[in-house]
């Protein structure tokens, strides 16, 4: 049998996954990177059984984790570092908060030894359904498959047609890494997951290395004073003044985004797909986006690989993956609806709710992303 090319557009979670599980099963593979290197943004990530068995996978795992943070346990506090609730996690569950760049970096490590190739400054601005990947020089790349996981302001997507809703949240948030101090190293309070309120204002502390926390300030897309970047240090202290001392230490180097929800009229059309934010943006509130951007990257190419007919077998694949998806979106949303709310009103949603939303992380989480191991 000829062996098959596939195209990708995006090295992200998603299109990088897909190299990988393709090219494992024989395909050729060329990942397009419109950044001159393999970077990402937002500074940490939670990943749960579920993204992990994905990257066992792909072999990209031992890499992904090593010097990885455990995240069993959330605390909930307030302005006054009240304890509201505790999201614990089940121990014998796997759940780590890491830092980005070491994800994309594994990713890559394991696409290119499987064979893929990862084009770096190629800038793709579409693609046919009959399986072009098109790029900003004109060149027109002939595929038996092409992949756009070129984020959420995919070109690949919007060539096609297939955006059904882009609907803009009303939080977004700011994210950055921060070095560990001496203390936080030695001490067990430094790998704790802190999540703390001040009216719609929120900092989220996350230890995810050995010597990296990751701080994540959501916030009102209409407070503007909160999103300000550079980030407003003093601004952030009048809402968070026993975070004074943390709070000096954030640097500059940080963007806002807005979150935002994506849901297509399908997921493919002819021989083209789409993955990850490109198909299925979600905001962060479960830490599942980049979860779930490679478990259907993996389930696509499991797919792929039961039927010579790709337009087929992207049909038979949105069918069976496309439920859960929204599930985990609408979930997310959900979880940030009191994010608007008054702070008692949200107080006491976090009490009452806070066991249930734990249970529903974990049903998620627990999931067994088609083509991993029983």
């Amino acid at each position: 049998m000829t062996q098959r090319h596939a195209e990708i557009a995006g090295a992200g979670f998603a299109g990088l996954t897909a190299a990988c599980a393709l090219a494992q099963r024989g395909w050729s593979v060329r990942v397009h990177e419109r950044a001159d290197q393999l970077r990402t943004a937002g500074a940490g990530i939670y990943v749960y059984e579920n993204g992990l068995r994905v990257l066992e996978a792909v072999g990209a795992c031992a890499a992904a984790v090593a010097g990885a943070n455990p995240a069993h346990r959330r605390e909930v506090r307030d302005e006054a570092d009240r304890l509201i609730s505790v999201h614990q996690w089940d121990a014998n569950a796997r759940a780590f908060s890491i830092v980005r760049q070491r994800v994309i970096n594994a990713l890559a490590a394991a696409a290119t030894g499987a064979g893929a190739e990862i084009v770096t400054g190629s800038h793709v601005t579409g693609a046919s359904p009959d399986g072009e990947l098109v790029l900003a020089d004109g060149q027109r790349l002939k595929a038996d498959l092409v992949i756009g996981a070129d984020g959420s302001n995919s070109r690949v997507r919007d060539s096609l047609g297939l955006l059904a809703q882009r609907r803009l949240l009303p939080d977004g948030a700011i994210r950055l890494l921060i070095e560990k101090t001496a203390a936080e190293r030695a001490s067990e309070e430094g790998n704790k997951t802190v999540e703390y309120w001040s009216g719609s204002r929120r900092l989220l502390y996350t230890p995810c290395s050995d010597t990296d926390i990751y701080i994540a300030l959501t916030m009102l897309d209409s407070d503007l004073a909160a999103r300000r970047v550079p980030l407003d240090r003093a601004e952030w202290t009048r809402s968070f003044p026993r975070l004074g001392a943390l709070i000096g230490r954030f640097g500059d180097e940080a963007r806002y985004d807005r979150f935002e929800v994506i849901r297509l009229k399908r997921w493919s059309a002819g021989k083209v797909g789409l993955i990850g934010d490109a198909a299925h943006a979600l905001p962060p509130n479960l830490g599942q986006g980049g979860g779930f951007a490679m478990m259907n990257a993996l389930s696509l190419a499991v797919y792929l690989d039961r039927s010579a007919d790709v337009a087929d077998a992207l049909a038979h694949w949105e069918r069976d993956e496309r439920p859960r998806t929204e599930h985990i979106q609408r979930l997310s949303v959900f979880y940030g609806v009191p994010t608007t709310w008054p702070p008692l009103a949200r107080t006491l949603f976090f009490a009452l709710a806070g066991k249930w939303l734990v249970r529903q992380r974990r049903r998620v989480a627990a999931s067994r992303p088609t083509g991993t191991a029983a």
